[in-house]
């Protein structure tokens, strides 16, 4: 019995993991990408928006959300949902991305995987 817990354990863990660290990696290359693109206005000769520089960014990446792009977002946003009052008050979006994602790695994955161990050596 407790055999089958430690791996059901193991395999969550994994499977959060990998939808934190996908939805990390999604917002990574959503972001380079209008940062790519703002750079080569600028370089360009192309004006910016008349609101400022950072409003395309907005508007750019929300539209090319798809169904899975939009599931993963969510499920990653409700596994890190208990540590968003930690970073709440960074003004970066890549500073809380980033500590959701180490705090979530740390408590699902070294701390699930912990936890399997330790059933499984009381087996």
């Amino acid at each position: 019995m407790l055999s089958a817990i430690a791996k059901l354990l193991r395999v969550a863990s994994f499977v959060i993991c990998l939808i934190v660290i996908a939805s990390f990696v999604v917002f990574a290359a959503n972001q380079t990408k209008s940062a790519s693109n703002e750079q080569q206005e600028v370089l360009s000769g192309t004006p910016l928006s008349s609101s400022g520089k950072g409003s395309d960014t907005g508007k750019t990446s929300k539209p090319h959300k798809n169904a899975f792009h939009k599931a993963l977002d969510e499920a990653s946003s409700e596994l890190t949902s208990p540590f968003a009052g930690i970073f709440s008050g960074s003004h970066s979006e890549w500073g809380t991305r980033g500590g959701e994602l180490i705090l979530a790695l740390l408590v699902y994955g070294f701390g699930l995987g912990y936890l399997a161990r330790i059933l499984r050596v009381r087996v």
